[in-house]
């Protein structure tokens, strides 16, 4: 099968660990790393495994637009709103990975299937792509009024990008709750945990439906095939216990630990993300090399 070539642009954690995971897919060919630290990991370890490297930003790559078809932004919400205007003006697909939301919000086992022409979409945030998928699969059989999560992560797997970005966070994941997730009010909250040895990613789900409308077995039956549709691209994505009922209150407890690629497991904030990235990106190529073809 031919290959669609990917640059990632961002040599921090999250851009590494995408170089790590992109090395194992079979539609995705990634070419180039883009930086602005030379002495960085990611950037480093790129080279060694044979990459283009690129340390002159977003700037260095425009003067060789070629490398790459679909660009992985892992930068940072401000630095991409300057981005997607210059990838949008070379003709490249931009799979952003900041809460920057410029682009169509995405989280893959939902929505995917409605954005595969768009050429900027939005992987909201780690947060969102664990319980975005289980506030769509309560609203499936109930109509949800409103829907609260609590994004838990170690506070060792927030970086510099993460902490800068606390407020986009809430404010983007809250708009998915609602845009994608279907609940007519969302809310979102992120605690950082300080706890030795750093704790896996937890989230809490937190739902009111429809007075009247609540269907235990049905909704229970919906949200472990949501998750076992997440565990595909997510091995370690996973209940923490069944879901608990309440006259009309459901509450859902996950738990998200991560691959260990470039990332410690308890990173797996970081790593759902990565994971979506790649999984977005495969679907997109895969439609765009089918299109060639009729």
């Amino acid at each position: 099968m031919s290959k669609v070539k990917v640059a990632v642009l961002g040599s921090g954690n999250i851009g590494t660990d995408l170089m790590m995971k992109l090395e194992r897919s079979n539609v995705l060919q990634l070419t180039t790393m883009i930086g602005i630290d030379p002495d960085s990991d990611g950037l480093r370890r790129a080279k060694e495994h044979g990459y283009e490297v690129i340390v002159t930003g977003i700037e260095g790559f425009l003067e060789r637009p070629e490398l790459a078809d679909i660009v992985f932004d892992a930068t940072s919400a401000k630095a991409h709103i300057r981005h997607a205007k210059l990838l949008r003006e070379a003709g490249k697909m931009v799979l952003d990975l900041t809460p920057a939301a410029v682009g169509a919000l995405i989280v893959p086992p939902v929505n995917l299937g409605e954005h595969l022409e768009a050429d900027n979409v939005n992987l909201i945030t780690c947060g969102g792509q664990a319980t975005i998928p289980i506030v769509h699969a309560i609203n499936r059989v109930c109509s949800v009024e409103y829907a609260e999560i609590v994004a838990t992560i170690s506070s060792e797997s927030a970086g510099p990008g993460t902490r800068a970005n606390i407020d986009e966070f809430t404010q983007t994941t809250a708009r998915g709750i609602e845009v994608i997730g279907g609940a007519k009010k969302g809310k979102a909250i992120i605690i950082l945990n300080p706890a030795e040895p750093p704790i896996l990613m937890r989230d809490t789900v937190y739902a009111l439906v429809e007075e009247g409308s609540m269907d235990e077995a049905a909704i229970t039956r919906s949200i472990q095939e949501m998750v076992e549709t997440v565990q595909s691209y997510v091995p370690g994505y996973r209940l923490r216990t069944e879901p608990i009922f309440d006259g009309n209150r459901v509450t859902v407890f996950l738990e998200v630990e991560g691959a260990g690629d470039y990332l410690p497991k308890y990173s797996g904030n970081l790593d759902i993300m990565t994971a979506a990235a790649v999984k977005v990106a495969e679907e997109f190529a895969k439609h765009h090399l089918a299109k060639q073809t009729v």
